[in-house]
């Protein structure tokens, strides 16, 4: 397995805040107007599951497969034309402050890691920016 990762963001809201917002996908719809449609369309939540078409890739469905509470929410693909895992970690630095970093597992081999890692990299930089920014 390849493992991809996000920078660490800080995040100025309480850990448990975060944790609360991103383990409940259906609290994060409001993102669905701040992700390039270019990149990602027909975006869809509900509480355990997202889903979106990737240009030239295809749809990908994740579901929450583990949540441990304040720390970690770990996801799996459903539907994707690449086996994908995806964690979002949580540690706190603060009492309203904490820090996240977003972590992917793909199954690929040699010739396909070649041709994703850039796009992978990019993906998780900016979703990790995205959640980085919203109200807690």
């Amino acid at each position: 397995m390849t493992h991809y990762e996000s920078p660490v963001r800080h995040i100025p809201y309480a850990q448990q805040k975060v944790y609360d917002k991103l383990s409940d996908l259906d609290n994060i719809k409001s993102l669905q107007g701040k992700i390039p449609e270019d990149k990602i369309k027909n975006l869809s939540f509900d509480t355990d599951h997202v889903s979106f078409d990737i240009s030239g890739m295809g749809t990908v469905q994740l579901e929450v497969v583990e949540r441990t509470p304040i720390k970690c929410i770990k996801f799996e693909t459903t539907k994707s034309p690449i086996p994908l895992t995806v964690w979002i970690q949580l540690v706190p630095v603060a009492e309203e402050e904490c820090k996240m970093k977003i972590t992917a597992g793909l199954e690929v081999n040699l010739f396909m890691k070649g041709i994703i890692s850039k796009p992978v990299q990019e993906g998780l930089e900016k979703i990790s920016e995205i959640l980085s920014m919203i109200q807690y």
